[in-house]
């Protein structure tokens, strides 16, 4: 009996697990643009939550081109990035192709056309809007192009600063951070 019972536990257990590369995906492209009819559906309907993945704060160290995920001040993942053409400093107008840095919060939600989702970026504040000649603004965590949404040129757009002034990631990566930030989540954007 007791010999049941641990069975029962361990397929329990090993089915409710949930791999962080098990997220859903809908990058489906149509001619030169993703397909957002899903992604939209999902936002509609408040499916773009996975309550036991949420993640409660993000820092990007532009130095590293590198962004840790944190779930109650543990880091529970880092993922590559790229950044704007000109990654060093800080964003002051519209057009430098420089990254912000500072502390922001995630404010939306948006399916992309051109970059399959993407997560907006509070900037600029109003500390932004003082320091800046025309701050600019727009700027987000996108995913990838239309040509790159099987991930085969991942390793490519990676290693080049190629936004403007947005932080990209993989499609994959951008699953993760769609299922597990809400709007309001905190984001720090160090050097």
């Amino acid at each position: 009996m007791r010999y049941i019972i641990y069975i029962f536990i361990v397929f329990l257990f090993g089915c409710s697990s949930f791999n962080y590369d098990d997220y859903p995906t809908n990058s489906k492209v149509n001619g030169k643009y993703y397909n957002t009819r899903e992604c939209r559906k999902e936002l509609s309907l408040g499916n773009d939550i996975i309550e036991d993945r949420t993640i409660d704060k993000i820092i990007v160290y532009k130095s590293k081109r590198e962004m840790e995920l944190y779930k109650d001040d543990t880091i529970i993942d880092t993922i590559p990035i790229s950044l704007g053409k000109n990654p060093i400093g800080h964003k002051i107008r519209r057009g430098d192709n420089k990254t912000p840095e500072g502390q922001y919060w995630i404010n939306r939600k948006k399916c992309s056309r051109k970059y399959y989702k993407a997560l907006g970026i509070s900037y600029p504040t109003s500390k932004d809007k003082r320091e800046g000649v025309d701050a600019g603004g727009g700027i987000m965590i996108h995913a990838q192009l239309p040509w790159n949404a099987d991930g085969k040129g991942d390793e490519y757009t990676l290693s080049k600063d190629w936004t403007q002034g947005c932080i990209a990631v993989t499609n994959k990566s951008m699953n993760k951070l769609w299922y597990g930030i809400r709007k309001g989540t905190l984001i720090i954007i160090k050097r």
